[in-house]
Formats: structure tokens, C-alpha cells, sequence
């Protein structure tokens, strides 16, 4: 009775109950949230620690709920933080799609001013340029007098060697120009707005911390060098990148409230969401979002996180829909509608196509990966603005005499995409008129393919090759890119053997359109392994219920087909050649290796650094701060019995005795730190007052048995997100496993370089 009296009369002067002191919490938690200014609560290139971080946000809603019954007041402030998620989520969704918006305009613009410009008003891209002219006719629909090519402007001939030469070099010189610009803006003011960010986004969320990779400069620049890198020409997209996006705009509306700024894990529930809106915005598929965050970037994804990623998704593609960047209605350039059957037999040739881009996305990740690293091994990486301006010099070169290089991206899967009708002006659409036929001109089925259909055929060959080759170099340079979608183009022979069966008279027996767009969902299928949150995102795309089936066949073929040559997609080939500490939920480990093998120290290795509960010095603790870079360290009864109490964090330790040295006099280098129940008694007067940090230290860390299979191990790790865990045999501590260290024991076992994971 005497023992739980003196405990609540000290829960009292701090303002705990004896379970949260006994759980090393307490009014810790606030006292921990004014740190100092050179004390972080996570160090750059450090993990998170997910229970403590769980604990925390436990903590902190339970003193608000219990707070809320005391007065009106209180009760408002709880009903603001309960609602604090969904504001985030609606101010995420309204910037990624104002952002999305502008991107897609300024990209369209700037894409056709490589070309030329518009007279009434240099701002219009071709399109709204000739949108705006009465002179324009229906079969030179993309020709008006407001729009003159540079040759034409510069010269007065539209036609001829000269002209052409010359739109060609201003062309060139145009694409550099943006190149240019771009890396440039990235490796002065942002670093880290390069790539396209997903394989980064993926290990933050799993807990990593990359500081600055999420700022308001990285948000800046990547969006204004978003723009400049699609303009310039590049074999890259926008999709990827505008994902980071997303996570940075999450970031920044996070910092504007403490429920999300002080915790980590609440933070990487926000990321999540703005994973989902950055999807939503890239395909116009809300739904798809959603689950790419799910399936492909999260690594916590609880049910909250998933109605709130709904949420804002769905915020995001309402603000681009209102934005209209295409004046079609539309998310998206490539929007399509089919409304043609598909038949069974189609089933072999999707499947082929599935084939392919599982062969297509292990060349793309092993030609990729290995330029890559020659890039990081090699000079080449020293100049990251020559490199861009080479491949941006040679990629405009040899696009500008194809036009289906040419032109963008998004306007090449558009026209792929979709079918042929009576309106359309595209080679590939040109099909012989017979004036002699007794059906419509415009019942294309029945009519023989032009000399337009067969030339553009072939350019189309030459465009997948020049795509194939010029993307593995692309991805990965200094400037933001996101993955290309390849795309396949096919033309229907209703009249063969094969197709007598299911033709109609008079109906289309392939649609083109159709085995593009499961062209390119195997193609990027391959790539980045995806498979459910594709088949959505390819469905919202095309709005027809009937294409699942050719959608689901040629993704899953895809996947088996590369995942025949590597586990690996493409995001976490670039997570492993950047060394980051991510620990892939989908791996198995199969080897039969123990805890003591892995476990630090080793044999040759210095033994553990540990505090003593009653023997160790200010001074003591002090200098193995300093000459030690541990996240924390083992706190044990003596160094003979090596008998474990608990576990205190480095960052934990460090404030409380700067805290304690400005505001608790007598504490001085030879104060003895205490982590014992009992207060501590000073023998003689002239002692230095004792420093007691018991309500710092962890009483319950993790441990394992020395014993204990690695397989187990390494589930942990995945399962509680796990910094660190103890090794211990009978109460004795043995060793420590920290998360790096199951990472490079992985590695090792599957013969690669274990010295690869490079941070902590």
C-alpha cells in the first residue's frame, strides 16, 4: 500500500497515472513537443519508429477525449481535430487538381510552341488557336491563318526544303532550350524534384525519412519542371511525377496541423491519400487512385486512410473536371469510348499482348537499371546537365521526321486509342473510297485499307522501336520523369479464314483502338507489375464494362510473363540501386538462418554500447552520445549481469538532459542517472543532485529469443514496422537487430551486395 501511495504522489506532481509511467509515457508526450532546436525527433535518413509513434497519437486522443467533457470549449477543440482529416483531404484534392490543371495547359502550349504560334494570342496552343478562327475548313481543321509555323513566320514559306529545315532546327533548338531549363532549375534550387519520385514515396511511406524530399521548394520546382521536361520532347510522361506532387502538396497542408506535423505515422496516412488524388488527376480515375495507393505505394493503409483517400481523390479529379484543361470534359487527352463486343477468340491475341509487355517491362527494367548504374559508377554521373541536354539533342532529332514522335505523348495514345469514324483525319484512318459501293462512306469495315493506313503502319513501327530504346535512357536522368506508356497499334482483315466466324457484314470484327489500350495496359503491366489498380485505372479510361476480361488477361500474362525473369517492377529495382532501407511486404524468406546470426554485435565487433540502471554518469551518457550515432540504447541492471530493464531513444535522452540542466539545479557531469522505480537517496550532502529518467525509458521493448527463426524475425519487422528489436536469452541481453541489419542479411542471402543498403 505504502508502494502504491508513494506512486500515485508522484503521478500527481507529473501529471501521470502509474500504467502510463509504468509504460514509460506519461506527461513525457508533451514535454517531448517543445524540442530543442537542434533536436529533432527523427534524424534525416532514419526510420520511424511505428509503435511509438502509434502510442503517441493513442495517447494524445485520449487526453483530448477526456479533456472534451470538461467544458464547451474543449468539446469544440475535439470536434475540430476529429474533423482536421477531412480539411486536410479536401485542401490536398483541391491543390493536386489546380495543379494537374495547370500543368496540362502549360504542357500543350508549350508543346506546340516548338512547332510554332499563334498570332491572335501567343498564350493559345494550336488547338484553342484555331478554336477561335472562322476561316478554318473541315478537311484543314488544324490549319488556320492564326497559326504559322516558325519557318512561315520567319521566312513567308510554309512549304519547301528551307521551310522545313528550318522548323526542324528551331524544333531542336526549342527542345534543348526546355531541357535545359529544367535540369537546371533541379539541380540548383531542388535536387530533389528529379525522377518521378514514386520509388521515394514508396519508402517514405514505409517509415523512411528523407527530409526536404516533400518541401515547398521540391513542390515548386518539380512542377514548373514537370512542364519543361514533357514540353521539351522527352520519352518520359507526367504521371509518375505528379504523384510526388500530390505527396508534397500532403506534406505541406500536414505542417498546418499538429495532429499530423508531430507524428510520422499519422503524416504517412495523409500520403497515402495524396498518393490516391496524384493518380486520379494523371488518369482521370478516381477509383483507380485509390487503389494504385493501396496496392502499389502504401505500406499502412488502414480503413480510415482508405475512405479518406476516396475522398480526395474524388476532390481532385471534381477541380480538374472544373478546370476543363481540354475543353472536352474530359481528365484526360486520351479519354476513349467503345462500345464494339469484343469476341473469344480475341482472348489469344490479348494474351500475346500480355506476353509482350511482360518481355517489354524485363527489357525496360534490365536495360534501365543497368544504365543506371553506369551512371553512378561512372563520370557520366558528374555531369547530369550534359547528359540531359545529349539524350534531349538526340531524342528531337530522330522524333521530329516521324510525326508520331513528333508529337506529345498524350496526343499519340490518344490517336492510337481511338477508332476510326467519319470525322477523323488521321493516317490511320485512311481508307480507300469506292464511289461504286451501294454502303454508307462512312461504314468503314467493308472498305480496303489506303496507301495513308500502310505508311503510318510502318512509322508506327519505327516510333515503338525509337521508343523502346530511347525510354531506358531517359528514365532516371536529373530532371522529373515519369514512365512512358508504350503502345501497340493494330488494323483489322475482316476477310481472313480466322475471322469468317464471328464477322458480321458491315460490322467491325477488330476494334484498333481497343488493342492499343491492352497494348499498352500490358506494356506498363510488365513495368511496374501492377495488376488490379491497372485494370481499374485502364476501365475508367475507356468507361466500357465489357473490356475487363481483355484488360485482366493481358495484365495478369503480363505480370507472370516478367515476373518469370524478376519479382522486381521497376520502383523496386530503383529502391534497390538506391540503397534505401525498404522492406517489401511481397518478399518471402525462406532461409534457415536464426536471430543469433544476424544480431550485432558479432564476434570480432566491439561489445553492445548499454546504460546501467544506478552507476552511469551525466558525463558518461553525454560522451556516448557524442561518439556514437545509435537511435537508442539498452538500459540493463550492471554490466556483469547484462540483465535487460528497458530501451531509451537517443533523441529522448538528449532532451531530457539538456531540460534538465537548464531547470533542475544541482544536476551537473558527475550526477548519477537514475532508471530505477525508487527515488534516489544522496548520501552526503556534498553529492550532485541524481538525475532520474525512468520516465523515458521503455519498459517493454521488443525482443526475441536468440533462437528464434530469421523467417519470424523479418515477419515482425514487416508487420509492426519495427526500428529496432532485443535478442535475449533467459533475461540476458545478448544483441541487437536493427532494421538495416535485416535488410543486408537479406541481401546476402540472395547473393547480392550486403553493403548495399546504405542507410540506417
Amino acid at each position: 500500500d505504502d508502494y502504491i501511495a508513494k506512486r500515485y504522489r508522484w503521478a500527481s506532481s507529473t501529471g501521470a497515472t502509474p500504467s502510463e509511467e509504468m509504460n514509460g509515457t506519461g506527461n513525457l508526450m508533451d514535454f517531448l513537443d517543445e524540442p530543442f532546436p537542434d533536436v529533432s525527433t527523427y534524424e534525416d535518413f532514419h526510420t520511424i519508429d511505428w509503435l511509438r509513434e502509434k502510442s503517441r497519437d493513442t495517447d494524445r486522443h485520449r487526453k483530448i477525449t477526456t479533456k472534451s467533457k470538461e467544458s464547451y470549449w474543449e468539446l469544440i477543440k475535439s470536434l475540430l481535430d476529429a474533423w482536421s482529416g477531412w480539411v486536410v483531404m479536401l485542401l490536398i484534392g483541391m491543390l493536386t487538381g489546380t495543379l494537374a490543371g495547370v500543368i496540362d495547359l502549360a504542357v500543350d502550349w508549350m508543346t506546340d510552341l516548338k512547332e510554332g504560334v499563334c498570332l491572335s494570342a501567343f498564350y493559345y496552343s494550336h488547338e484553342q488557336c484555331c478554336w477561335t478562327s472562322n476561316e478554318t475548313t473541315f478537311d484543314d481543321r488544324d490549319k488556320c491563318p492564326q497559326w504559322q509555323k516558325w519557318a512561315e513566320l520567319m521566312t513567308g514559306h510554309s512549304e519547301g526544303a528551307g521551310a522545313y529545315v528550318l522548323n526542324y532546327f528551331l524544333y531542336v533548338l526549342w527542345a534543348l532550350l526546355f531541357s535545359f531549363l529544367a535540369v537546371s532549375l533541379v539541380r540548383v534550387f531542388a535536387p530533389y524534384a528529379c525522377g518521378s519520385g514514386i520509388p521515394e514515396i514508396k519508402t517514405i511511406l514505409s517509415g523512411f525519412i528523407i527530409r526536404g524530399y516533400l518541401g515547398k521548394w521540391t513542390l515548386l520546382i518539380k512542377t514548373v519542371t514537370l512542364v519543361l521536361a514533357v514540353s521539351s520532347g522527352l520519352s518520359l510522361g507526367k504521371e509518375g511525377p505528379l504523384v510526388h506532387v500530390a505527396c508534397c502538396c500532403g506534406n505541406l497542408f500536414c505542417s498546418l496541423f499538429s495532429k499530423y506535423s508531430k507524428n510520422e505515422g499519422k503524416r504517412r496516412e495523409v500520403l497515402s491519400a495524396a498518393a490516391a488524388a496524384g493518380v486520379s488527376v494523371a488518369f482521370g480515375a478516381p477509383i483507380g487512385g485509390v487503389l494504385f495507393s493501396l496496392e502499389e505505394v502504401s505500406y499502412y493503409f488502414p480503413l480510415k486512410t482508405l475512405w479518406r483517400s476516396f475522398f480526395a481523390a474524388l476532390v481532385a479529379a471534381f477541380t480538374l473536371r472544373a478546370i476543363n484543361p481540354f475543353g472536352n470534359s474530359r481528365l484526360v487527352l486520351f479519354y476513349v469510348e467503345y462500345h464494339t463486343p469484343w469476341y473469344m477468340a480475341e482472348l489469344v491475341p490479348f494474351i500475346l499482348l500480355g506476353v509482350f509487355g511482360g518481355l517489354w517491362g524485363t527489357l525496360f527494367i534490365r536495360g534501365n537499371i543497368a544504365w543506371c548504374r553506369r551512371r553512378k559508377t561512372t563520370l557520366l554521373g558528374k555531369y547530369p546537365v550534359l547528359e540531359v541536354i545529349v539524350i534531349t539533342g538526340i531524342t528531337a532529332v530522330l522524333a521530329f521526321p516521324n510525326p508520331y514522335t513528333r508529337r506529345s505523348t498524350s496526343e499519340l495514345i490518344s490517336e492510337l486509342f481511338n477508332d476510326c469514324g467519319a470525322l477523323e483525319s488521321s493516317q490511320l484512318c485512311d481508307y480507300v473510297n469506292n464511289p461504286n459501293m451501294s454502303r454508307p462512306v462512312d461504314d468503314i469495315p467493308d472498305r480496303p485499307a489506303g496507301p495513308g493506313v500502310y505508311s503510318a503502319l510502318w512509322q508506327l513501327a519505327l516510333a515503338l522501336i525509337f521508343k523502346i530504346v530511347i525510354t531506358i535512357f531517359t528514365f532516371g536522368m536529373k530532371i522529373p520523369s515519369g514512365l512512358f506508356i508504350p503502345s501497340m497499334m493494330a488494323y483489322h482483315h475482316h476477310d481472313w479464314i480466322i475471322f469468317k466466324n464471328w464477322c458480321r457484314p458491315g460490322a467491325d470484327c477488330v476494334t484498333p483502338g481497343l488493342y492499343a489500350m491492352v497494348g499498352a495496359a500490358a506494356c506498363l503491366g510488365g513495368v511496374t507489375r501492377m495488376t488490379v489498380s491497372l485494370v481499374v485505372i485502364m476501365f475508367e479510361l475507356t468507361g466500357g464494362l465489357e473490356y475487363i476480361v481483355p484488360l485482366m488477361a493481358a495484365a495478369v500474362t503480363s505480370k507472370w510473363v516478367a515476373d518469370a525473369f524478376g519479382k522486381e517492377g521497376i520502383y523496386e529495382s530503383h529502391i534497390q540501386l538506391n540503397g534505401y532501407p525498404y522492406l517489401d511486404v511481397r518478399d518471402e524468406f525462406t532461409h534457415r538462418t536464426l536471430a543469433t546470426d544476424v544480431m550485432r554485435p558479432r564476434r570480432s565487433e566491439p561489445p553492445l554500447a548499454v546504460l546501467t540502471q544506478d552507476s552511469t554518469t551525466v558525463e558518461d551518457v553525454e560522451t556516448l552520445i557524442k561518439d556514437t550515432d545509435y537511435n537508442g540504447f539498452p538500459v540493463v541492471v550492471s554490466r556483469e549481469s547484462e540483465r535487460l530493464i528497458g530501451f531509451v531513444q537517443r533523441r529522448e535522452l538528449t532532451v531530457a538532459i539538456k531540460t534538465a540542466r537548464q531547470k533542475q539545479d544541482g544536476v551537473v557531469s558527475s550526477s548519477v542517472v537514475y532508471f530505477t522505480e525508487d527515488n534516489p537517496q544522496v548520501a552526503e550532502a556534498c553529492d550532485p543532485q541524481p538525475l532520474k529518467l525512468r520516465r523515458i525509458l521503455n519498459l517493454s521493448p521488443f525482443t526475441v529469443t536468440d533462437h528464434t527463426p530469421m523467417e519470424t524475425v523479418v515477419d515482425i519487422f514487416r508487420k509492426l514496422g519495427l526500428r529496432q528489436c532485443l535478442v535475449t536469452r533467459s533475461g540476458r541481453l545478448l544483441g541487437i537487430i536493427t532494421k538495416k541489419d535485416v535488410l543486408r542479411h537479406m541481401a546476402q542471402m540472395m547473393n547480392q551486395d550486403p553493403e548495399s543498403i546504405m542507410f540506417n
